[in-house]
């Protein structure tokens, strides 16, 4: 299956790539902030940083969402995990996935609605003026790669749950 090994590695690094987009936006957010506390100092604040502070803060989380679950790296609570055997583990592990692909369904589905209201009221924010429909086209792309990633995080541990059950099978086997 070489097209789905290709075609899994450029969802991989997309969702790398989208990541490290939302580290960049950061970094914006950093910068406008210093800028601002730098201004403020000579009587020249950035207008609106407040405003571009929420929205870069909102869209670069929303960017982390699909990395951490496509690498694992979300809040985990294994002190209660600990002593359980590997295949409950997997059980838990596919659970979580199960749930975070219902979840980014569902916040797509409203992030949508949002994005057409937003759109249809014209709302925007109080400084700068800036339409708020437009921070939840980044948004939606996020939730739609944080999809992707549990679909893929659910592939993956639904094929360790062969791995294991075939060792299994192979010492009952010996």
């Amino acid at each position: 299956m070489p097209n789905f090994r290709a075609i899994s590695k450029l969802w991989e690094n997309l969702i790398t790539g989208w990541a490290l987009t939302g580290g960049m936006i950061l970094l914006l957010v950093v910068a406008i902030n210093i800028s601002s506390i730098i201004g403020s100092v000579f009587l020249m604040p950035v207008p609106g940083d407040f405003e571009l502070t929420q929205i870069g803060v909102a869209v670069a989380i929303f960017c982390f969402l699909p990395y951490c679950q496509l690498h694992r790296t979300n809040v985990t609570a294994e002190i209660f995990t600990f002593w359980a055997k590997n295949k409950t583990i997997l059980v838990l592990q596919i659970s979580a996935s199960l749930i975070t692909l219902s979840f980014s369904i569902l916040l797509m589905w409203r992030m949508f609605e949002g994005l057409l209201d937003q759109k249809k009221f014209d709302y925007t924010t109080t400084i700068l003026q800036f339409p708020i429909w437009v921070v939840f086209v980044p948004i939606l792309i996020s939730l739609c790669l944080l999809s992707i990633a549990s679909m893929k995080t659910i592939m993956h541990d639904f094929s360790q749950d062969r791995k294991f059950k075939n060792a299994i099978q192979s010492q009952e086997n010996d």
